[in-house]
C-alpha cells in the first residue's frame, strides 16, 4: 500500500513536469505554417536540432506512460473499496406456506389410517355449495342446463 501512494506521488510529479517542459518549448510557426504555409521546400517545415527540452519531453512522456500502467497494476490491490467494512444485507424473507388444510370429501374409507388434523370426523357429511357439481353430472339444486 505504500508502494502505491509513493507510485501516485512521483507520477503527479512527473505530470507537472511535464506540463512544463511542454509549455517552454517554442511553437514552430503562427497558424499559416500548420496548414502548409511554410517558407520551407520540406514536408515538415525546417529540421531543427533536438533540444534539451523535446529530450525531456520524450522522457518524460515515456514516464508518464510507465507510470500510468503500474497505478494501473497496483490499483488492483491498492486501496480497499468504501463499502468493505460494511455487512452484506440480509436476504429477503421467504413466503410463509399456507396454514389451511387441503379440503376433504365427506366419503370415508375403512382403510385404518389416521384423519389428518381438521378433518371432518368419520361418518359425518360435508354439505355440497349450491351449483356444486355432484358425483352423478347433475348441477346444484335446479337441475337445468339453462336451454
Amino acid at each position: 500500500m505504500i508502494l502505491y501512494y509513493l507510485v501516485s506521488v512521483i507520477y503527479i510529479l512527473v505530470c507537472v513536469l511535464l506540463l512544463m517542459v511542454i509549455l517552454l518549448q517554442q511553437g514552430k510557426g503562427d497558424m499559416a505554417a500548420a496548414f502548409g504555409g511554410g517558407s520551407s521546400q520540406s514536408a515538415f517545415g525546417a529540421r531543427a536540432g533536438a533540444t534539451v527540452l523535446s529530450k525531456a519531453t520524450a522522457v518524460l512522456a515515456v514516464l508518464f506512460m510507465l507510470g500510468a500502467l503500474a497505478l494501473a497494476i497496483l490499483g488492483v490491490r491498492g486501496p480497499g473499496s468504501l463499502l468493505s467494512g460494511t455487512p452484506a444485507p440480509a436476504p429477503p424473507p421467504k413466503p410463509a406456506a399456507p396454514t389451511t388444510a387441503p379440503a376433504t370429501s365427506g366419503a370415508t374409507g375403512s382403510t385404518g389410517a389416521a384423519a389428518p388434523a381438521g378433518a371432518a370426523p368419520t361418518g359425518a357429511t360435508t354439505p355440497a355449495p349450491t351449483g356444486a357439481t355432484t358425483p352423478t353430472g347433475s348441477t346444484g339444486s335446479t337441475g337445468s342446463t339453462g336451454k
